[in-house]
């Protein structure tokens, strides 16, 4: 055993990465954490107070778990990518679905099962779900991509009888890798859905199919990958795994009108504030909306307080240095080596900039409320844990990138 797995070091290269970490990217993502953290600051410390009388109790949580992130980002940094291949793989799968189980067999909390508890201890096993799918998928993509973009007909029986109806190689081999990559990120969105986390359900399938887009899964199949997600969300609707809160939201975003004192009265506050913000805002600090008008702004609707207090300008300044860290993590994974390190780069910073969208539309009311969060802003301990420590994979990938440092 011991031999083996010093084996498989050698073969990756080592245990530690080799070269400098990409200067620009470490630049923009400590710009943007510790933006994060003062709007985090600005937005909470009002209903921090009305809540638990300590106006810094939230901001100090998330330092703290800011803290813990940034340690484990140093140790990823520092660790040979390679590594994790087979391990991210197997045991990150493995590992993600057991906690995804374990939360639904948790105590519900406000009707969902999205945390593990454990004393104190509060953990979101989806945030952990999104890191492994990445890892997941870079993995079989890369190791079988000769076979994902074969064109050699496919010898089982059926398939054949149904390309010599087709009259061409309609179903080929690249469908042993394709079927089996759609049925992880199957498996990911149920668990994830049956914990009552639509957000987090679709974060999973964005994630998927971005990777397998990036992948170069042919077109064809996202067809019938579309087809099957639109086929689980309509046995979801006909079950208990669309809550009624769930479908309230879709009705309440469809319906503005709709229940303003209940349904619509957070999504109604926070384009209240984003449309009291003007083009330059009212001042760190100087929202009204956050006194207890908003609920929870320090979580999904943060933005809002953001567009409030510092204005379009200031808001669009965060999206331009969001959509910077995004470039230069697509920069580190298209100069990569190798096709799994491209894989991870690009599908980690995409999941970021999916979220990022994602709260956005959600909080101009652009598509139904469906509680995602902002990246490295909204309080979250766990989410900002993991994806520090994703960004530390992507600086370890950026040491055998090929970019000018």
């Amino acid at each position: 055993m011991v031999k083996r797995l010093t084996d498989y070091i050698k073969k990756q290269g080592g245990i530690f990465a080799k070269g400098g970490i990409d200067v620009m990217f470490f630049a923009f993502l400590m710009l943007i954490v510790v933006v994060g953290l003062v709007m985090l600051y600005s937005a909470s410390y009002v209903y921090a107070y009305y809540k638990y009388e300590d106006s810094s109790y939230f901001f100090v949580k998330q330092l703290r778990n800011t803290l813990i992130g940034f340690v484990l980002m140093l140790v990823f940094s520092k660790l040979n990518y390679k590594l994790f291949t087979d391990i991210g793989a197997i045991g990150g799968t493995l590992l993600s679905w057991m906690l995804l189980m374990l939360a639904l067999i948790m105590p519900a909390h406000n009707g969902t099962h999205r945390h593990i508890y454990i004393g104190g201890f509060q953990f979101q096993p989806s945030d952990v779900a999104k890191f492994a799918l990445i890892l997941t998928l870079a993995a079989i993509l890369s190791k079988y991509h000769n076979v994902i973009v074969s064109k050699k007909p496919l010898q089982a029986p059926l398939a054949q009888r149904l390309n010599s109806t087709l009259g061409r190689p309609f179903f080929n081999d690249s469908l042993k890798i394709i079927v089996p990559c759609f049925g992880i990120i199957g498996i990911y969105c149920v668990l994830v859905l049956a914990g009552s986390h639509l957000s987090g359900t679709i974060l999973m399938l964005s994630i998927g199919l971005i990777l397998m887009f990036l992948g170069e899964v042919r077109g064809k199949w996202f067809v019938g990958g579309g087809a099957a997600a639109a086929a689980v969300l309509f046995i979801a609707s006909q079950t208990n795994l669309l809550k009624d809160y769930m479908e309230e939201r879709i009705t309440s975003w469809l319906d503005k009108d709709f229940d303003p004192l209940g349904a619509r009265w957070q999504i109604n506050q926070a384009l209240y504030a984003i449309g009291s913000g003007g083009l330059f805002g009212k001042g760190l600090g100087q929202s009204t909306l956050k006194h207890l008008y908003v609920s929870e702004p320090q979580n999904d609707m943060i933005f809002s307080i953001v567009v409030e207090e510092l204005g379009l300008v200031g808001a669009a300044l965060i999206i331009v240095i969001f959509a910077l860290l995004i470039w230069r993590g697509v920069v580190i994974g298209v100069n990569c080596p190798d096709r799994y390190g491209a894989l991870v780069a690009m599908g980690v910073v995409f999941q970021v900039g999916v979220q990022v969208i994602l709260n956005i539309l959600v909080a101009t009311d652009s598509v139904p409320n469906t509680g995602i969060s902002l990246p490295f802003f909204s309080y979250g301990g766990t989410a900002i844990i993991v994806l520090l420590a994703q960004m530390g994979f992507v600086l370890s990938i950026s040491r055998s990138s090929r970019i000018r440092r």
